[in-house]
C-alpha cells in the first residue's frame, strides 16, 4: 500500500491521481489561510522553487477543521495563496483531515505516521508529511516545524 492509490480534487475541481507523482518526493500539508502558521506558505513556496526540478512536489490541502481558520471558498483560498504567497505548487480542494469524513489521503497518512503518543489525529494546521520516491511515508512534522527546517530531510530523499 502506498500513497499512489489515492486521488483528490485540485482546487479548480479537476481530479488528480497521486500516481501522477510517482517517482517524486512529496510533502503533503494541511493548510489554512487565517492561522498563525499561514506564513509557512512562503517557506513552502521557497522549497518548491528550489527543489521542484530535482523532483519535489508540495501538495497543499486546505482544511477548516481547526477553529474555522480556512472558511473561504476554494476560489477564495486559491486567490489568497496566489496573491499573498505566489503559491505555484498544487493546491487541492478543502478537505477534512480528522473524523469520519477525513479525506482518505489523510486517513492513510495518519495511519502510516501517527503523531505524538501514537495518535492518528492531526493536531493543527500545517502538519506536514514527507513521502519518498516509492510512495512511502517517511516522516511527519508538526505545525511548529518550519518548512526550512525540513530541507535536509528533503535533500536526502532527493539524493543530494
Amino acid at each position: 500500500m502506498d500513497i499512489y492509490q489515492f486521488s483528490a480534487q485540485l482546487i479548480n475541481g479537476e481530479e488528480k491521481k497521486l500516481s501522477d507523482y510517482k517517482g517524486k518526493v512529496l510533502l503533503i500539508v494541511n493548510t489554512a489561510s487565517k492561522c498563525g502558521f499561514t506564513k509557512q506558505f512562503a517557506q513552502l513556496q521557497d522549497l518548491y522553487q528550489k527543489y521542484e526540478k530535482e523532483g519535489l512536489e508540495i501538495l497543499g490541502f486546505p482544511c477548516n477543521q481547526f477553529r474555522n481558520q480556512d472558511p473561504g471558498s476554494n476560489q477564495e483560498i486559491a486567490e489568497f495563496c496566489s496573491l499573498n504567497y505566489n503559491v505555484s505548487f498544487p493546491m487541492f480542494e478543502k478537505v477534512d483531515v480528522n473524523g469520519e469524513h477525513a479525506h482518505p489521503i489523510f486517513q492513510y497518512l495518519t495511519s502510516q505516521a501517527p503523531g505524538m503518543l501514537g495518535t492518528k489525529k492531526i493536531k493543527w494546521n500545517f502538519t506536514k508529511f514527507l513521502i519518498d520516491r516509492q510512495g512511502k511515508v517517511v516522516n511527519r512534522f508538526g505545525s511548529a516545524t518550519e518548512p526550512e527546517k525540513m530541507e535536509n530531510d528533503i535533500k536526502k530523499l532527493l539524493n543530494y
